[in-house]
């Protein structure tokens, strides 16, 4: 179990006014008693209303939630940080679910944590390169990833010649400034990478079945097999 669930499900055993002892939250999620009592420290210490001592139980106020707390400073800055790029770089509506989430994140994070979200540092800049269609487009690409929604792409490539490729969208990868579409491409029987920005009009067609050889796991693989991809 990673900590931060065990942390997670300590707050939950504790809420509502019940005294337990660490013996018994050291059974319920099988570790030492000795973890409990770290975690619980810790926990008090993030500002959890926690009250009790080893050999005799311990108590959490009502009305408290822990969610908030389950970031760690670093984890703020990542999110702060990743909503904002999202906000510049995203499409429509994840650019607005960005917007919405630094809202969230303000109202629900205890006052030392918001303050520090208010102290990172990481902007992001779309600088007029994310035009209004572009931002429609990423989001229709988005939904057919997600609802493995087979595509026309009206395409043209670098050379400017244009073509029309049957796609089966897999995931989206931004380059920094530059969206690319990984799909199964039908025409050529392979996976193909496509700029966002060079797709002139995509027409949705019917759903696809989900094949192991045709998956983003399966280019991933591939990739790295051929050593054109570092493992994370």
């Amino acid at each position: 179990m990673r900590r931060a669930d065990r942390l997670f499900r300590i707050v939950q055993h504790l809420r509502g006014g019940r005294l337990i002892t660490a013996a018994e939250l050291a059974r319920r999620l099988e570790v030492s008693t000795r973890t409990i009592y770290r975690d619980v420290a810790d926990l008090i210490g993030s500002g959890v209303p926690i009250e009790g001592e080893a050999g005799i139980g311990y108590v959490m106020r009502q009305g408290y939630d822990l969610p908030p707390l389950m970031f760690t400073s670093d984890e703020i800055v990542a999110l702060v940080a990743g909503a904002r790029l999202l906000r510049a770089w995203g499409g429509t509506a994840m650019a607005a679910a960005a917007e919405e989430a630094l809202v969230k994140i303000g109202e629900v994070l205890p006052e030392e944590a918001r303050a520090r979200a208010d102290r990172v540092q990481v902007h992001a800049v779309g600088m007029g390169q994310m035009t209004p269609e572009l931002r429609d487009r990423l989001d229709r690409l988005e939904r057919a990833c997600n609802d493995r929604t087979r595509l026309t792409l009206a395409y043209v490539d670098e050379e400017e010649r244009a073509t029309d490729r049957p796609v089966r969208p897999l995931a989206l990868f931004f380059w920094g400034k530059v969206w690319t579409l990984l799909g199964w491409c039908e025409l050529r029987e392979d996976f193909r990478t496509f700029r966002v920005d060079r797709i002139r009009r995509l027409d949705e067609g019917d759903r696809f079945r989900a094949e192991r050889d045709k998956s983003a796991a399966a280019f991933y693989e591939r990739e790295r097999r051929l050593g054109r991809l570092n493992p994370p």
